[in-house]
């Protein structure tokens, strides 16, 4: 007979115990020197990729896997490949769309590589544990999707809008057969974290987004 999932038998649990759960997670005054060396990266899409990834909230294939067509800059809107349902939509928020915008159109992959089998992004996670040993900081890339869970307490952002923007299953009787957020709402939120994040980190773009949005559109 085999195990479908070897990895969470029995005899596994016995011989090797139960998974830890990780907590690593960025904290609010790690911001900024997490952000210094992620830009800082020499390769421009893995760079944008990592801070994607932060402020998106979303899982690491579900940003890897973008593509051009699912992102609409007059709309500022991203549709993720979804994890728990078909897909999901997001907002693409203003420092998101500057990072997009500045990418090099190689194919339909928006984290391109010229060098990969697929077309896109193979192991962002190497230059991402780089930049972090510089840093001095222990975070993987679950760990920002992990930290952006936790920086929207900052601002007291509902849950059930931080758990939507993130694809998770609604919980409670009321989100999962009442609530019905649309894409405006969770906008006015995912903007706020994403402002509060650049804050901390002491990012100013303001003024290079809207020349490099304006030659997309």
């Amino acid at each position: 007979m085999v195990t479908s999932n070897a990895a969470q038998s029995i005899d596994a649990r016995e011989s090797l115990g139960k998974a830890k759960v990780k907590h690593d997670v960025l904290q609010r005054e790690q911001l900024s020197t997490w952000f210094v060396v992620v830009r800082q990266i020499q390769n421009p899409v893995i760079s944008a990729y990592l801070q994607t990834l932060l402020v998106a909230g979303a899982r690491r294939e579900e940003i890897a896997c973008l593509r051009w067509q699912d992102i609409d800059f007059q709309w500022n809107s991203l549709t993720i490949n979804d994890k728990v349902d078909d897909f999901r939509i997001i907002s693409l928020t203003p420092y998101v769309a500057y990072l997009l915008a500045s990418l090099p159109r190689r194919n339909k992959q928006v984290f391109s590589s010229p060098t990969a089998v697929s077309g896109r992004l193979a192991d962002p996670s190497i230059a991402h544990r780089k930049a972090c040993a510089i840093a001095g900081l222990e975070l993987t890339l679950h760990g920002l999707r992990r930290s952006f869970a936790n920086l929207c307490e900052w601002i007291e952002m509902p849950s059930g809008i931080t758990a939507q923007i993130q694809g998770h299953k609604p919980q409670g009787v009321r989100e999962q057969n009442y609530i019905r957020r649309p894409l405006d709402l969770l906008r006015v939120w995912h903007v706020k974290i994403e402002s509060w994040i650049l804050e901390r980190a002491g990012i100013e773009f303001e003024g290079k987004i809207k020349s490099s949005l304006h030659a997309v559109k």
